[in-house]
């Protein structure tokens, strides 16, 4: 599932900022030289399912992970883990889900605003 109303998708900066500002949002960086995936982990404790909402970028100057690397946000969206298989994205998602998605997906949009300010 993609989160379409954000505010992150285009934004531009560079890699450094944004890479502190999502650790300060507790996610964690995948990256070649070309993009970067920032995933935050959620537990569902009721029916112990796991689900990775992710916020990917790519590079539109330089190369990661120079601090000086300028890079695109992309689309954010969520998937929900299936052991061993992997990550399926396009199914239902429960709403507590959803809104921990966009809670995150906010708190990350105020802070990337701030820094183009």
């Amino acid at each position: 599932m993609k989160f379409e109303e954000t505010g992150l998708h285009g934004k531009h900066m560079t890699f450094e900022v944004l890479d502190e500002i999502m650790d300060e949002c507790g996610f964690d960086r995948a990256w070649d030289y070309e993009r970067a995936t920032y995933d935050y982990k959620i537990v569902d404790q009721v029916d112990n399912s796991t689900y990775y909402f992710r916020i990917p970028c790519f590079v539109i100057e330089g190369e990661i992970p120079k601090n000086s690397a300028r890079v695109e946000l992309m689309k954010p969206y969520v998937g929900k883990h299936y052991y061993p298989h992997g990550v399926e994205y396009d199914e239902e998602f429960p709403q507590k889900i959803i809104d921990k998605c966009l809670q995150k997906a906010n708190l990350v949009s105020e802070k990337v605003q701030a820094e183009s300010l």
